[in-house]
């Protein structure tokens, strides 16, 4: 599976805020989408459909405080990627400010 038409638009449209002087970008990757701002990788898109902000650290505690989920692919290895917390899906605000935080902690 791929990444959609409608999952790339929805991805921009939530994270519109996001970009700097260099805006907002994605790069196709293994079925799904690797999502830059300036330049920094700071989210991925997966082939489901799923969004994942990176995060390690503090920050990965905050997110898992928040109800997010871990990346892990299909062999159980786990990646420094964790799901965007639901009430962000439906709040470009909130996505945005998530966003940001995963780039400042980067």
């Amino acid at each position: 599976m791929s990444v959609s038409d409608s999952g790339l638009a929805f991805v921009h449209e939530l994270f519109d805020g996001v970009g700097g002087v260099g805006g907002l970008t994605h790069r196709k990757m293994m079925g799904g989408l690797s999502i830059y701002s300036d330049g920094q990788i700071f989210a991925i898109l997966s082939s489901t459909g799923r969004i994942y902000l990176k995060a390690a650290d503090a920050f990965a505690a905050e997110m898992a405080a928040e109800g997010a989920v871990k990346f892990e692919m299909e062999d159980g290895q786990g990646m420094d990627y964790w799901t965007l917390p639901e009430a962000a899906l439906d709040d470009p605000g909130l996505a945005c400010d998530w966003a940001r935080r995963a780039l400042a902690a980067l």
